[in-house]
């Protein structure tokens, strides 16, 4: 009993001395000094409202340490501030046959939070009826990249995305894999935008600069650790 005591003393020890916490919804030393942010404390939803509103439904819940859409009719959500180039990181969970998504580069001119919006998939692969196309499921840019199959976990589990853009450089992992590359605009970028659902939608991924939003999709998702870096 002492060794182990003596161990879990010394490994709390180096996880200090590293900047690294065993915490959720917190930063680390070196975060801090890279100047991430905080999205989500674990208790306090401030920095998010409704899609074209000015509050937040109460759908949206902190619980137990989680941002949770507890049910349907919550609505499509966003960060307050915009962001143009940024390093986002974020872990969710999502319920069985469930649906959401990360959107970036979000705006309120058209009648939805995706009608212009990157989106990044949020899905149970297994049983949700949007799962026959490779490009639907979960890490993939949605109907434009496809994530490869060994990013992908069962619904339940946690899954940790980051979300790199910088000068439309725009590149996206899930659970460590790198699920998609490419640059906003491009050639590539157009030409898979063309073969896409989004071929007509006018204004889709043309703006320079946008919120991040989370989707009510009308399944039960959870989020935790969210954190940004603006560039």
């Amino acid at each position: 009993m002492k060794n182990m005591l003596g161990n879990a003393l010394v490994m709390m020890a180096l996880t200090a001395s590293c900047g690294v916490s065993a915490q959720n919804n917190v930063l680390t030393q070196e975060e801090r000094a890279e100047g991430w942010e905080l999205l989500f404390d674990g208790h306090d939803l401030s920095k998010w409202r409704n899609f074209k509103k000015d509050g937040l439904s109460e759908k949206w819940q902190a619980i137990n340490g989680e941002m949770v859409l507890t049910g349907a009719d919550g609505g499509d959500i966003l960060t307050k501030k915009k962001y143009a180039d940024f390093d986002l990181k974020l872990e969710w969970k999502i319920s069985q046959a469930g649906n959401s998504g990360i959107f970036v580069l979000a705006d309120e001119l058209g009648d939805k939070i995706y009608s212009n919006a990157i989106e990044v998939q949020i899905l149970d692969n297994e049983r949700h009826s949007d799962n026959k196309l490779a490009s639907h499921l979960s890490g993939s840019i949605y109907d434009i990249v496809a994530s490869p199959a060994s990013s992908h976990k069962p619904a339940g589990e946690w899954n940790h995305v980051r979300i790199y853009l910088n000068q439309r450089h725009l590149k996206v992992w899930q659970n460590g894999e790198k699920t998609a590359e490419i640059t906003v605009g491009s050639d590539e970028w157009n030409d898979l935008v063309s073969r896409s659902k989004f071929s007509t939608w006018e204004g889709f991924a043309k703006a320079e600069g946008g919120y991040i939003g989370l989707q009510d999709h009308g399944n039960r998702v959870a989020f935790r650790n969210i954190k940004i870096k603006e560039m």
